[in-house]
């Protein structure tokens, strides 16, 4: 039996790259949608990455092939929308009472207020949240919509009425000032990885992992660090390559901005530690989705 899903690998690795080649050009596009739905460009990724994997598998149920776009957009608003329930996410309308109107199609609200903090769009319920991402940040008609949400594009014409006007109450400043907290173990561990890192200090680094230290190359591999074998292969490219690193927050999320070239002042992608009695115990790496970095908000910490 191993001996035959061994042989099986080869063509199903195959399969894989194909498929994500294929979604490669819709993928920012998705990322765009979920991150505002969960209000985390990290939350986000992981959504995409549920989405993904939930349309490569019924892909090989499908006698034919479906207009990939907006089948991905639906796949990728139910996911969104199943997150949001299984974490229990408390939103709150402050303007329920608003009477029912009728939203014109080209009506839309503020673009700067829309393009501005994921936390814009995290106090509307699901619904309008989703109406007013796909049809005023995405660009989609009202009847395409209706198709990712599964609605009428009466109810979306409704949703979208009250979110613009959620959203146009919202004050510029509550979207400008993420929490950005620190305890002593994580502010310890950044520094301590992204001084190593820089001084290419890979014995150092060690210092830093437990045992059972886990690497997630984010769209790539999952090893534990032991397996991965990470000084050799993982940070192989680190020393050919011109990366800096840098401590600080990702929307209020504690992060490391990798800044390829060294010189750049712009995140190319960005790094997340998990720490365990005072050692890092998982690295995500975000090398192989950089456009993540497209809509986070980062500052140094």
């Amino acid at each position: 039996m191993e001996d035959q899903t061994r042989a099986l690998l080869p063509a199903m690795m195959e399969a894989r790259d194909q498929f994500m080649e294929l979604v490669g050009d819709i993928r920012p596009e998705l990322h765009r949608y979920c991150a505002r739905m969960t209000g985390s460009v990290f939350d986000g990724e992981d959504v995409v990455q549920d989405t993904l994997a939930k349309a490569y598998f019924a892909l090989g149920q499908m006698p034919q092939p479906p207009n990939l776009r907006p089948w991905l957009f639906r796949i990728a608003h139910n996911t969104a929308m199943d997150f949001l329930k299984r974490y229990e996410r408390q939103h709150v309308d402050p303007v329920a009472e608003l009477p029912e109107r009728t939203a014109s199609e080209d009506e839309g609200v503020d673009p700067l207020l829309v393009e501005s903090a994921l936390s814009v769009f995290t106090e509307l319920p699901p619904v309008q949240r989703s109406a007013v991402i796909l049809k005023d940040v995405l660009g989609q008609s009202l009847e395409e919509t209706a198709g990712t949400m599964g609605a009428t594009v009466g109810s979306v014409k409704a949703a979208l009425s009250r979110a613009r006007a959620n959203i146009a109450r919202t004050p510029r400043e509550a979207s400008t000032s993420p929490n950005t907290s620190l305890s002593t173990e994580q502010q310890t561990a950044l520094r301590r990885y992204v001084d190593f890192f820089n001084a290419r200090d890979w014995d150092g680094l060690r210092t830093l992992l437990g045992q059972e230290s886990r690497l997630d190359v984010v769209s790539r591999v999952q090893q534990r660090m032991a397996d991965a074998n990470y000084y050799s292969r993982y940070a192989k490219y680190l020393e050919t390559e011109s990366i800096r690193a840098e401590a600080g927050f990702v929307d209020g999320v504690p992060a490391i901005a990798m800044f390829s070239p060294a010189s750049s002042d712009v995140p190319s992608y960005f790094v997340l530690l998990e720490t365990e009695d005072g050692r890092v115990s998982r690295i995500r790496d975000f090398r192989y989705v950089p456009y993540i970095a497209t809509d986070a908000r980062y500052s140094r910490a």
